[in-house]
């Protein structure tokens, strides 16, 4: 068997450096750095190579999770735990008469806002990677619906409230070891939230006819 690479020695790519610089420049509007901190600290993180050389620029700062490669986690074949990592660009979905779609490869943020009024939210999390282990959506649907597909492998805590209106629990339950947690949480007032898990696209053609 093949020796599996220590994660902290492959390459980091330039969304990840990115990532950090955020965090430090977080860190200077709260104090917590100077600038001169912050500009000594940029230099030397943009000539990083590895996600173990970007450990030292945040190691001080607190609440700051350390940087890990985005690589899915076999459990058994055909199965993985969805990946932890990736840089968020999008905190906040919102319909109002209308629709508003998010599927295909995007990151989900720790914390992410649904919020539909008379329209329809789409989120597709199937291709999606995780900001962190725990990340909540807070879905709120008044007179409108919000639809969440999540693959089967993540495990999802849902403890939503319905009000005239319906905010679905089945597809709440654990997921494969090593799976992040999804919390889905918030509000439907004359409307609905729905939660479903379905394959992806990939594994459906995988299955035997």
């Amino acid at each position: 068997m093949s020796e599996q690479p220590d994660p902290m020695s492959l390459r980091a790519s330039d969304a990840d450096r990115e990532r950090v610089a955020q965090v430090l420049h977080k860190a200077m509007s709260e104090g917590r750095l100077t600038v001169s901190e912050l500009d000594e600290r940029l230099a030397g993180l943009y000539q990083s190579k590895t996600f173990g050389d970007l450990v030292p620029f945040t190691r001080d700062l607190p609440d700051v999770q350390t940087p890990m490669p985005a690589a899915p986690a076999v459990t058994q074949p055909g199965q993985y735990a969805p990946s932890i990592g990736g840089l968020v660009t999008s905190s906040t979905s919102v319909a109002i008469m209308s629709q508003s779609v998010r599927s295909g490869q995007w990151v989900v943020p720790a914390s992410y806002t649904a919020s539909a009024f008379w329209g329809e939210v789409k989120l597709d999390l199937r291709d999606a990677t995780f900001e962190a282990a725990e990340c909540t959506i807070t879905a709120t649907a008044v007179m409108a619906a919000i639809k969440i597909i999540v693959p089967p492998e993540l495990t999802v805590r849902i403890d939503g409230f319905g009000f005239m209106g319906e905010f679905e629990r089945a597809a709440d339950g654990p997921g494969v070891p090593g799976s992040p947690v999804l919390r889905i949480t918030g509000l439907a007032l004359m409307g609905a939230v729905e939660v479903r898990r379905k394959p992806r696209k990939s594994d459906r053609r995988q299955l035997p006819n």
